[in-house]
């Protein structure tokens, strides 16, 4: 956040006097999109909406798709309907798309009668793909020329205006599938009598519009072009996925993976009511809550020795600890891996035994540390060594669990990111707690 936008967030949170209110919000309305979205979406509600409704008319319905969905949502509300219509008779069909999941069905409607044929034909077609697929997201403006061109015909075209992102002309043939990709540079020092074809890529990527959005994207970002054509199954040219858009769903999904490792959405309101933000949390906390007594009815079974030797209920969140943080290192490797592809059944193996590698390693060295400290704190050389081994099982433990548990869920359709990180403390504070409690009743007894 830029300190400009800070400084704004400041001045509006402290806002003392009517004129003040004015000055600020001719301040906010010369922002860009994107910093009054920000901007929105971290003031409280009522000053949320008091700079909403300062906003001219026509930021008014970019600033909306800037923001994420809570935020969004809770302005839609409180906009009198007949403002909604009138804002959303102007909309484009990309515009409509990052915006129909937060609009009723009588506005979207509503929406779509006022587009012209072109939009919405464009937005059908896009939504003819669900969100998780790169289709959904295609850009329909393009630079497109018939596979008989010439580089004279591409000279006049380009005299035009050229999109955003745009480096290539698309060719295709007559029954509009795609064929070539040119880049723009070769032409403006290509004879004007040569064929397009001829000064052609070999090497350019071709996106399908099924592909999954975060393949689709890290795709455009390795292949050192601004966009690259998209197509359907039967080859037909689509459009094109650009960096931009590419840009923003990675970033989005590793929004959606760091929200989803707490349990929750990516689109939730930093000032979402009270009661719904304790709803969107109560689940995540019941989950936690079962895990917790299922690693507290573990340590009951050794309640006997731990009332014997309390030196080990001193010691028990050590081992927990260092469990837990060994498994969530791995745990976010092999997340992150997955996310871009990089693990699967023929490296799993490989991956698996490295782990457990670096577990051992590690397990070792932190056991021998602790092992001493506790030897030297409670005077007892047989102590030292029962936690000692109990950290070097609980972090190779860890280790496999930082690998098996997230391949397992992908394997299952789960996400990960949401779920891996409860199992894998409950999975390494039962090992942990299972093997101290256990060498301590066996060795300390």
């Amino acid at each position: 956040m830029s300190e400009q936008i800070s400084d704004l967030i400041h001045e509006a949170v402290n806002l003392d006097d009517e004129s003040d209110s004015e000055l600020l919000h001719s301040k906010i309305a010369v922002q860009d999109e994107a910093d009054i979205a920000l901007l929105l979406e971290s003031l409280p509600l009522e000053q949320r909406l008091s700079a909403w409704h300062a906003l001219p008319r026509h930021k008014q319905l970019d600033v909306l798709v800037e923001m994420r969905g809570d935020p969004r949502e809770t302005l839609l509300a409180a906009t009198p309907d007949e403002e909604l219509e009138a804002l959303f008779t102007d909309v484009d069909a990309e515009s409509l798309l990052e915006l129909s999941d937060s609009l009723h069905s009588r506005l979207l409607d509503l929406a779509l009668a006022a587009m012209d044929k072109k939009q919405r034909q464009l937005y059908e077609g896009a939504n003819q793909y669900p969100e998780e697929q790169i289709g959904h997201w295609r850009n329909s403006e393009n630079l497109i020329l018939p596979l008989s061109a010439k580089v004279s015909d591409a000279k006049r075209f380009l005299r035009r205006e050229v999109p955003d992102y745009a480096d290539c002309i698309y060719l295709v043939n007559r029954a509009g599938q795609y064929s070539e990709a040119v880049k723009l540079f070769k032409i403006y020092s290509t004879p004007e009598h040569t064929h397009l074809a001829d000064i052609a890529e070999d090497d350019i990527t071709i996106v399908k519009a099924t592909d999954d959005c975060n393949s689709a994207a890290l795709n455009v970002q390795r292949s050192g072009y601004t966009s690259l054509p998209l197509v359907d199954e039967n080859f037909q040219f689509l459009g094109r996925v650009d960096i931009g858009a590419a840009c923003e769903l990675l970033n989005e999904s590793y929004e959606r993976q760091l929200m989803a490792s707490a349990g929750m959405d990516e689109d939730e309101d930093l000032f979402s009511s009270v009661q719904k933000s304790a709803k969107n949390r109560a689940l995540w906390l019941g989950i936690n809550l079962i895990t917790a007594f299922l690693a507290s009815w573990f340590i009951g079974l050794f309640e006997a020795t731990l009332q014997q030797v309390v030196a080990l209920a001193v010691l028990m969140p050590v081992v927990a600890s260092m469990g837990g943080i060994a498994g969530s290192q791995t745990l976010t490797l092999i997340i992150r891996g997955l996310a871009l592809k990089q693990v699967n059944a023929a490296n799993l193996k490989a991956l698996l035994i490295k782990e457990l590698k670096v577990g051992g390693l590690n397990g070792i060295i932190w056991a021998i540390v602790i092992a001493s400290v506790a030897s030297y704190w409670f005077g007892s050389a047989m102590l030292g060594l029962v936690i000692g081994s109990a950290i070097l099982v609980n972090i190779c433990v860890a280790a496999l669990a930082g690998v098996g548990v997230p391949v397992l869920l992908d394997k299952l359709k789960l996400d990960p990111a949401l779920s891996g990180s409860v199992i894998l403390t409950t999975v390494t504070d039962i090992v942990g707690f299972v093997a101290f409690l256990g060498l301590g009743a066996l060795f300390l007894l």
